[in-house]
C-alpha cells in the first residue's frame, strides 16, 4: 500500500513536469508592413485555445506554455488585416516568429511623414496612443484627457463644460504645446491657445495620437516647447463597412456616432465619414452641451505617381460654461476644513460659532456654478447668434439663462497631394482652410445681482423687470448693499435695457500651405526641405445677445453711478458723435470692433541618417511673423504715429519679426533590445499678438524680444523577458529665457500722453525632470502599464525693465520678484498606473490610478512687482494638496452574430471612489480670497473635481 501511495504521489508531482516539458514558448514582434513600426495592443492568440498575449508598446509579445507540435498563431488589431501563421513548437524551446500586418486603409505612411511623426529610430521621447486605447479609456471626454496616462502630462476639464479642457506638458501650458491635426497646426494664430470645443467629436474619427515631449522632431515653426500633440484622423478604409455607437452617461448625456467607409472603389477611390450628435444637461450645474461633429475623408489614387486626400472636420456646438472658479469653501466646508489653516478657521468675529470664512462663502456643493440663474418662463425674449446665420433664436432652456456660454463652428478643410517624382524624390503638400465664427457670452452694463449663494449670480428676473418698465424712472439696490436699503436711480427711458447679455465674438479665416520635398540621397541618408505659409484674418467685437426685456440698449456703460437722475455713457465709437442717443438692438455691435491679421512664413531643412546600429537627424528653420490691427471705432487722426485705412480708421502695422530654430539628435542600438538616444535644440518664439499690439492702451511694442528655449534630452529604451517587459526612460533639461512679460508705460499727462510697451528681461524658467514608462505583461490574463515623472520647474531670476522717456528726461525702473518661485499650474510629480485584465476572450477590464503631488497654484509674475519702497513679496505661491483618483474601464466583444453585426459594449466610471480634490487653482484670487492675500488655501480660487460619473455605450459594427 505504501509503495502504491508513493507511486501515486510521485505521479502527481511528475504530471506538471511532463506537461511543462511538452510545452514551449512563442515570442516575436508585430510590425506595420509599410513603416516597420511596432504595433502596440495587437492580439496574438493560439487558435483553438485560450492562450495568447497582447503586444507591448514596441509590438513585442510572448506566449508561454504553448503545447508542442504544429499550431496556428492568429494576429489581429483594429485597422489592420488579420493574419495567421503555422508554427511548430518544440518541447522546452522558444520559437521566434514575426508578423507584418497590412493596413485595412489606404497607405498612411505619406501622411505620417507630412505630420512629422516620430518612429522607433527617432531620438525623442514620445508616446503613441492608438485608436484601441482611445476607445478603451476616453469615454467621450475632451481629447487631451486620454493623455493622462503618459509621463509629464496634466489634462483637466477645468469648469466641466464640453470642450473646456486644457493640457500642460513638462510644466508648459498648451500655448507652448503644438497641436496638429493631420500635420496642420491648430493653435490659435494670435495667442497660441487651443480651444478643444472647436474639435469636439474629432476623437471619434481619430486613428492615433502621438505625443512627442520636449522640442520634438517636428520641423515646422510650431510652439512645440512642452511637446507636440500629433493627431491623425481615420484614413479611408480599403474594406466597406460601418459603425454605430450609442452612448449614455451622467448628466443626461447622450451621444450617437455613425461612421461608414465605402471601401476601395475601382482600385482608386475611397471615402469614409463620421457624424456625431451629442447632448447633455451636464454634471456641473447647467454646463449643458448641444453639439454636432462631422468628419469626411476622401482618397484618390490618380496614378502610380499621384495620390490625393481630402479631409473635412468640424464641430458646430453650444455649451454652458462654468467660467469662474470659486473659493474652496464655496464647494465643500468639510474639505475646506482639511486644507485651511487653523488660524483662518479660528476667526469668528461675529461669535456665531462658525468660522467667518464659512459665513463669507456658504457651501453650495461640488456641482456649483456661478454662471447661470433661473428665469421666468414667461420671458420670451429672443437671442442673437451670428453662427446661426444671424437669426434670432430661443434660449437653450425656458427656465434658466446662462451668463456664460461658448458657441463656435470652425471647420477645417485639408487637401493633400502626394507626388512621387522618381524613386528617390517625393513631394508632399497640404493646402488648408480653417474658418468660422463663434465666441463667448457675458453681461453688459448694469445687471441686478443675486447674493444668496457663495458668490453673486445675475438676477435675471429682477433685471428683466427693470428693463420692461414702461415709465421713465427706475431704481435698483446697490450691489454692495446686501440689506437692500439704498436705492440708486437712473433716468431710464421707457424700453431701454440698463443691463443685458452680450456676445464677444470671433470671426476668422485662415488659409495656408505646407510643402515638404523628400530626397533619398542614399539608402541611409534622407533630406527634407519645406515651406510653411499661413495667413489669417480675425474679427473681434461685441454684439447684443439678449436685451432681457428691453427694446433697445445704448452703446455705452453706466459709470460714475450716484443717487439721482444723472446717467453717464462711456464713448466707444469715435465715428459716432451722437453716442449718448445711439440705440442698438439684437446683433448690433457695441463696445469695440477690431480686425486683426497674422501673416506667417517659414522655411526648414532636415537631414536624417540611418543604419542598422544608429540614426542621426538635424534640422534648421527660419520663420517670420507680422501682425496688424484695424480699430473700426477709432479715428486715426486722434492717434498720432499710426497708419489709417481708406475710411480713416486707426490701423497699427507691426514690422516682420523673425525667429530661428535648430534641433538635432542621435540614437544608438546598444543591443537588439536596447537603444540610447540624445537630442538638443535651440528654438526662438515670436511674441504673441497681444504682446506686440495693445488694442486697449493703443500701443505698439517698438523693440520686441523673442522668447528662447534651450533643451537637452537623454533617454533609453529597453525590452526584456522575451517581450513581456518594456520600458522607456529619459532625462530632460529645458531653459525658457526672456519669457515675455510686457509692461504698458504711459508718458505725459492725461489724454495727451503716449503709451509704449516695454519687454522686461530676465523672466527665466528652468524645467528639468525624469520620465519613465513601463509595460509588463507576465501572462495573457494581465498587463501592467505605468508612467512616472518627476520635475523641478522654477524661476531662476528676477525680471527687470527700464524705460527712458527722452522727452521728459525721466527713467522708469520696473522689477518683479520671482526668483526661486516654483512654476505653477501643473503637478511636478505624477504617477499613472494601469492594470488590465483579459479574463475571457473579448473582455478587457482596466483600472487607472493617477497620483499628483508637488502642485503649485497658477500665479501671474506681474503680481510680484517690487514697490517703490523696495518691498517685495517673495513668499512661495500656494501648494495644492496632493491627490489621487481611480478610473475604471471595460470593453466586451459580445459573442453574438446578429445578422452579421458585431457588437461591443463599453463602460467607464470616472473618479470611481468619488474622491474630492482640487484640479485647478489660482493663487491669491482677485475675487475670492478671504482676508489678506498671503498665498494660503483660503486665498485661492479653484476648480474642484467632478463627482463620480459614468459613461457607457454599445458599438455596432456592420
Amino acid at each position: 500500500m505504501r509503495s502504491k501511495l508513493f507511486a501515486l504521489t510521485l505521479l502527481l508531482f511528475l504530471i506538471p513536469v511532463m506537461v511543462f516539458a511538452q510545452a514551449g514558448t512563442v515570442q516575436g514582434r508585430v510590425v506595420d508592413k509599410t513603416t516597420g513600426e511596432g504595433i502596440a495592443g495587437a492580439n496574438v492568440i493560439v487558435e483553438g485555445t485560450t492562450l495568447g498575449a497582447a503586444t507591448d508598446v514596441d509590438g513585442n509579445f510572448a506566449i508561454i506554455d504553448v503545447p508542442s507540435g504544429t499550431i496556428k498563431i492568429v494576429v489581429s488589431v483594429i485597422g489592420y488585416a488579420k493574419i495567421d501563421k503555422a508554427v511548430t513548437v518544440a518541447s522546452g524551446r522558444t520559437v521566434k516568429v514575426n508578423f507584418q500586418l497590412e493596413r485595412e486603409t489606404l497607405e498612411l505612411g505619406a501622411l505620417e511623414v507630412l505630420a512629422s511623426r516620430a518612429t522607433r529610430e527617432t531620438p525623442v521621447a514620445y508616446t503613441n496612443v492608438e485608436k484601441i486605447e482611445i476607445e478603451m479609456s476616453l469615454g467621450s471626454r475632451d481629447m487631451p484627457m486620454v493623455l493622462n496616462t503618459t509621463p509629464s502630462v496634466y489634462a483637466t476639464e477645468q469648469g466641466g463644460g464640453a470642450g473646456d479642457a486644457r493640457v500642460s506638458v513638462r510644466g508648459f501650458n498648451q500655448r507652448n504645446v503644438a497641436v496638429m491635426i493631420n500635420g496642420v497646426p491648430v493653435n490659435d494664430m494670435e495667442n497660441g491657445w487651443v480651444y478643444w470645443s472647436n474639435w469636439d467629436g474629432v476623437a471619434d474619427a481619430t486613428s492615433s495620437i502621438q505625443l512627442q515631449r520636449g522640442l520634438s522632431a517636428v520641423n515646422l515653426a510650431a510652439p512645440s516647447i512642452g511637446g507636440t500633440m500629433n493627431i491623425l484622423t481615420d484614413p479611408a478604409a480599403l474594406k466597406a463597412g460601418g459603425k454605430f455607437k450609442q452612448e449614455f452617461g451622467s448628466g443626461s448625456f447622450l451621444k450617437s456616432t455613425l461612421s461608414y467607409a465605402s471601401g476601395l472603389i475601382n482600385d482608386k477611390f475611397a471615402v469614409s465619414g463620421t457624424v456625431v450628435r451629442k447632448t447633455g444637461n451636464g454634471v456641473i450645474d447647467k454646463a449643458w452641451t448641444d453639439a454636432w461633429a462631422y468628419y469626411l475623408g476622401l482618397s484618390y489614387q490618380a496614378n502610380k505617381s499621384n495620390r490625393f486626400e481630402f479631409f473635412a472636420i468640424g464641430a458646430p456646438q453650444r455649451h454652458g460654461q462654468m467660467r469662474y472658479a470659486q473659493n474652496i469653501a464655496a464647494y465643500d466646508h468639510e474639505y475646506a476644513e482639511e486644507v485651511f489653516s487653523d488660524e483662518v478657521l479660528a476667526i469668528d468675529d461675529d461669535a456665531n460659532g462658525t468660522p467667518d470664512v464659512f459665513d463669507s462663502f456658504s457651501e453650495a456643493g461640488r456641482e456649483y456654478n456661478e454662471n447661470w440663474n433661473t428665469v421666468s418662463s414667461d420671458y420670451k425674449g429672443q437671442q442673437y447668434f451670428y453662427m446661426y446665420g444671424g437669426k434670432e433664436v430661443d434660449r437653450h432652456d425656458p427656465n434658466f439663462l446662462n451668463e456664460s456660454e461658448n458657441y463656435y463652428h470652425k471647420p477645417q478643410l485639408n487637401l493633400n497631394w502626394y507626388l512621387t517624382i522618381n524613386e528617390k524624390m517625393r513631394l508632399s503638400t497640404v493646402a488648408y482652410f480653417s474658418g468660422g465664427s463663434g465666441g463667448g457670452t457675458g453681461t453688459y452694463n448694469d445687471m441686478l445681482w443675486d447674493y444668496s449663494g457663495p458668490s453673486r449670480k445675475v438676477d435675471f428676473d429682477a433685471t428683466i423687470a427693470i428693463n420692461e418698465g414702461d415709465h421713465s424712472r427706475k431704481y435698483y439696490y446697490a450691489p454692495e448693499d446686501t440689506n437692500q436699503t439704498t436705492k440708486i436711480y437712473y433716468d431710464k427711458p421707457a424700453g431701454e435695457s440698463v443691463g443685458f447679455l452680450r456676445n464677444s465674438y470671433n470671426r476668422q479665416w485662415t488659409i495656408g500651405a505646407i510643402s515638404k520635398l523628400n530626397y533619398d540621397v542614399s539608402k541611409a541618408l534622407k533630406i527634407q526641405l519645406g515651406v510653411d505659409w499661413r495667413t489669417a484674418e480675425i474679427e473681434h467685437g461685441r454684439e447684443v445677445r439678449d436685451l432681457l426685456g428691453g427694446d433697445y440698449a445704448v452703446n455705452g456703460k453706466y459709470e460714475n453711478k450716484k443717487v439721482g437722475d444723472e446717467r453717464y455713457s462711456k464713448l466707444h465709437n469715435e465715428f459716432d458723435d451722437t453716442i449718448d442717443d445711439a440705440k442698438v438692438g439684437l446683433g448690433d455691435n457695441i463696445d469695440y470692433h477690431n480686425t486683426n491679421t497674422v501673416d506667417w512664413m517659414g522655411f526648414f531643412g532636415q537631414a536624417e541618417y540611418k543604419t542598422n546600429l544608429f540614426s542621426f537627424y538635424g534640422m534648421g528653420g527660419y520663420s517670420m511673423i507680422k501682425y496688424s490691427l484695424i480699430d473700426h471705432y477709432k479715428k486715426a487722426e486722434n492717434w498720432a504715429g499710426f497708419d489709417k485705412t481708406d475710411k480713416g480708421e486707426l490701423q497699427i502695422n507691426a514690422d516682420w519679426i523673425s525667429a530661428i530654430q535648430v534641433k538635432g539628435g542621435g540614437l544608438y542600438k546598444l543591443t537588439d533590445n536596447m537603444e540610447a538616444f540624445a537630442n538638443f535644440g535651440y528654438v526662438e518664439k515670436v511674441p504673441i499678438f497681444d504682446n506686440i499690439i495693445d488694442d486697449t492702451e493703443i500701443a505698439l511694442a517698438p523693440d520686441p524680444t523673442n522668447e528662447k528655449f534651450i533643451s537637452t534630452e537623454l533617454g533609453m529604451n529597453f525590452r526584456a523577458l522575451a517581450g513581456k517587459f518594456a520600458t522607456k526612460m529619459n532625462l530632460y533639461d529645458t531653459r525658457w529665457l526672456d519669457r515675455n512679460l510686457v509692461r504698458a508705460v504711459t508718458t505725459g499727462q492725461g489724454s495727451s500722453g503716449d503709451t509704449d510697451l516695454i519687454f522686461l528681461t530676465g523672466l527665466n524658467q528652468h524645467h528639468m525632470g525624469l520620465e519613465l514608462e513601463v509595460a509588463y505583461q507576465p501572462m495573457r490574463l494581465f498587463r501592467l502599464d505605468g508612467a512616472f515623472s518627476f520635475g523641478k520647474w522654477i524661476y531662476t531670476d528676477d525680471a527687470d525693465g527700464v524705460y527712458k522717456d527722452l522727452d521728459n528726461d525721466t527713467t522708469y525702473q520696473y522689477t518683479y520678484a520671482v526668483k526661486d518661485l516654483m512654476v505653477g499650474d501643473m503637478p511636478q510629480t505624477i504617477y499613472s498606473i494601469t492594470g488590465s485584465l483579459f479574463p475571457i476572450k473579448g473582455l478587457a477590464i482596466a483600472a487607472t490610478l493617477n497620483y499628483y503631488d508637488r502642485f503649485w497654484a497658477r500665479w501671474d509674475p506681474a503680481s510680484r512687482e517690487i514697490g517703490s519702497g523696495g518691498t517685495a513679496d517673495r513668499d512661495q505661491n500656494w501648494q495644492v494638496p496632493s491627490y489621487s483618483k481611480i478610473d475604471l474601464h471595460a470593453k466586451y466583444d459580445i459573442p453574438v452574430n446578429l445578422l452579421g453585426l458585431g457588437l461591443q459594449a463599453y463602460v467607464h466610471v470616472f473618479n470611481a471612489l468619488d474622491a474630492i480634490y482640487i484640479q485647478d487653482a489660482v493663487d491669491n484670487s482677485q475675487y475670492n480670497a478671504f482676508g489678506d492675500k498671503n498665498h494660503e488655501a483660503d486665498d485661492a480660487e479653484v476648480y474642484i473635481c467632478m463627482p463620480r460619473r459614468i459613461n457607457f455605450g454599445l458599438n455596432i459594427n456592420f
